[in-house]
């Protein structure tokens, strides 16, 4: 019939898209993830920084092949996801890497606010002291967490299965037409508050570089002189509000996903999807031109392949 022509074009349109999104992404976090590792390699030691940039490589990269599948599946072959136990072990994963980027993205935020921002406060700076050795701790944590929510997602959906549920494999996330509240409800609950913690750690440690940039700025001005720590401070600012802008997009468009998952809202999701398998490797992105090692590696990389075209 024509609808079902329609429908069929539009799940077309829709995987053609966010696969060469997901793709992308994946390619450019995992350069990030493979630079590193080949440093981690020559040196034999990964600094904080490097630590906390290759689990969030390693979380974005999986998080898309992830998203990606559930994807595919869903709009092309749907009836697989009533294979016990696909759908279960593709919302774990998807939530399990999903809270991951989120707060890793969190600590790298933090991390770059303690160690760059200037305060004489106490406790600021015995964390200025103490963060590189808090770093792997910080991210066994988000790990941890993540894990949880991945387990706990796994669980909720293998309960509303086995209870036979009016449940239908159409949509984002999980979706049933009866006891949703029950069953899903908590989940979403605990995974918004978990997400909104992770933003408003992003947006402090925004708002203490920003002030720190501030005050560093005016007293360079009141002693007439230049300073290279004011160069870092603009970089670090720079780094974390896009981290900011791509959070409050990525978080927003998150927030719709959850509210949106029981609809059948087809247009709206799929503006979700491309929203969500968009950020990652844009922001990943941004990081690499903010990290002069990466940005390095990178130009040289397209330079030598774009030799080879020339020569070609």
């Amino acid at each position: 019939s024509p609808q079902q022509y329609n429908v069929t074009s539009l799940n077309a349109t829709a995987v053609a898209i966010i696969s060469l999104e997901a793709f992308a992404g994946m390619w450019i976090n995992a350069f990030i993830v493979c630079v590193l590792c080949i440093g981690w390699v020559k040196k034999k030691t990964l600094n904080s920084n490097e630590k906390i940039l290759l689990l969030l490589g390693c979380s974005r990269f999986w998080y898309l092949c992830f998203s990606w599948i559930y994807v595919f599946i869903s709009k092309i072959y749907p009836y697989c996801l009533l294979v016990y136990p696909i759908l279960q072990l593709l919302q774990g994963a998807y939530s399990f890497f999903t809270c991951s980027n989120f707060w890793v993205s969190a600590c790298l935020c933090g991390f770059y606010c303690i160690k760059i921002a200037n305060f004489r406060n106490r406790f600021f700076i015995y964390l200025k002291v103490k963060i590189d050795r808090m770093v792997p701790w910080l991210l066994l944590g988000s790990v941890i967490f993540s894990l949880i929510i991945g387990i706990l997602v796994y669980n909720t959906i293998d309960r509303a299965v086995c209870t036979n549920l009016n449940f239908t494999c159409q949509g984002r996330l999980w979706k049933a037409t009866i006891g949703i509240e029950e069953h899903f409800y908590p989940i979403y609950f605990l995974t918004g508050f978990l997400h909104t913690t992770s933003f408003m750690a992003v947006i402090f440690s925004a708002v203490f570089l920003l002030f720190s940039l501030w005050r560093h700025k005016r007293k360079m001005q009141t002693n007439s002189m230049n300073s290279f720590s004011l160069h870092i401070h603009s970089r670090a600012m720079k780094s974390v509000l896009s981290f900011v802008i791509m959070y409050s997009i990525n978080f927003m468009f998150l927030i719709l996903s959850l509210i949106y998952s029981t609809k059948y809202q087809n247009h709206m999701i799929f503006l979700v999807y491309l929203i969500q398998h968009a950020s990652p490797g844009v922001h990943s992105l941004i990081l690499i031109f903010s990290n002069p090692k990466l940005e390095k590696t990178l130009l040289r990389i397209l330079s030598c392949a774009k030799c080879k075209v020339c020569m070609r």
